[in-house]
């Protein structure tokens, strides 16, 4: 296996500055698009039918306009290995849509589509408080899940400053979900449950990256003769070209399956896979170029910092 000899430390700068600038883009990218948030975060009505036929979006859409008076948007999905489609109706604003109104619909694409047999596969209504509430209570999840790791990392590796490498772990992680919040706001991807799910899964990833890291670092200062503050960026560049090779075969790996799916997903309209696929294709990139060039960096400039003070 080749040796890599990559000084990370000496490097960091420049690691910290390509973080920067692309969360710099991101929130210039959020300041003129912003967040769409799904009617689970916001508020408002979506029904799914199935219909065995192909049918014109631009139509249907026209027709529950006409039926209801109000704007929405229809996508229409191909079920794989039959002719059967699936048919998704999103309601503009936040409010609801009551029984009437679905049977109304119901109704009027029947006539509209005599031929054609409609099912209604998944009717959701969201009252915008509820909505509120449940992306408050997904956020309050996510700073217990932070708190815990740090608890986690700092108990172990407390024999060579463990909450130092918890914060500088967490501050990666941060990151990594960052980056992963402006693919969806770049790509107009709705900020939905598949968003908390792409999150949390990113989180494992990353941090299951950076927590290797670490424990190579432990290893490697058990090894080593001096415990000088001074001989760390050695430690951790050493760590980290030793365990670079593994992060991006990892890394590599897991891409190419996601790839593999997103183009799958592409090929037959499943649009919730590839909105699963495409932010993890990046969060995937990301975690790996995070533990290596954020958080033993960060790690090893904290500790020669205090020792200089």
């Amino acid at each position: 296996m080749k040796k890599f000899k990559i000084d990370f430390y000496k490097n960091r700068k420049i690691y910290f500055g390509i973080s920067i600038a692309v969360i710099l883009i991101g929130l210039i990218c959020n300041f003129i698009f912003g967040a769409k948030l799904d009617i689970q975060f916001a508020g408002g009505a979506m029904i799914k039918y199935s219909v065995d036929g192909e049918v014109d979006s631009n139509e249907i859409a026209e027709l529950i306009k006409n039926e209801t008076g109000r704007t929405v948007s229809v996508a229409t999905n191909q079920t794989i290995g039959s002719d059967a489609y699936q048919i998704t109706v999103s309601f503009a604003g936040n409010e609801s849509v009551s029984l009437e109104e679905q049977k109304s619909i119901a109704q009027s694409l029947s006539d509209a589509y005599a031929e054609r047999t409609f099912g209604v596969i998944e009717s959701s209504s969201v009252d915008p408080t509820m909505g509120a509430k449940f992306f408050q209570k997904c956020l309050v999840c996510m700073a217990i899940t932070f708190a815990i790791l740090l608890v986690y990392i700092a108990l172990r590796f407390k024999k060579i400053g463990g909450l130092t490498a918890g914060v500088t772990a967490i501050i990666a992680l941060v990151h990594d979900v960052l980056i992963v919040y402006f693919v969806f706001v770049i790509f107009g991807l709705s900020i939905n449950d598949v968003f908390i799910a792409v999150i949390l899964t990113i989180l494992g990833y990353s941090l299951n990256d950076t927590i290797v890291i670490y424990d190579r670092i432990r290893e490697n200062r058990k090894l080593e003769p001096t415990k000088s503050t001074d001989a760390l960026p050695g430690i951790v560049n050493k760590s980290l070209n030793q365990t670079m090779t593994r992060s991006i075969m990892t890394s590599v790996t897991t891409f190419l399956a996601l790839l593999v799916i997103f183009i799958v997903a592409s090929v037959y309209g499943l649009t919730t896979v590839k909105t699963f696929a495409l932010p993890m294709m990046v969060g995937v990139v990301v975690g790996c170029y995070s533990s290596l060039c954020i958080a033993a960096p960060l790690y090893t400039m904290w500790f020669v910092n205090k020792a200089k003070k």
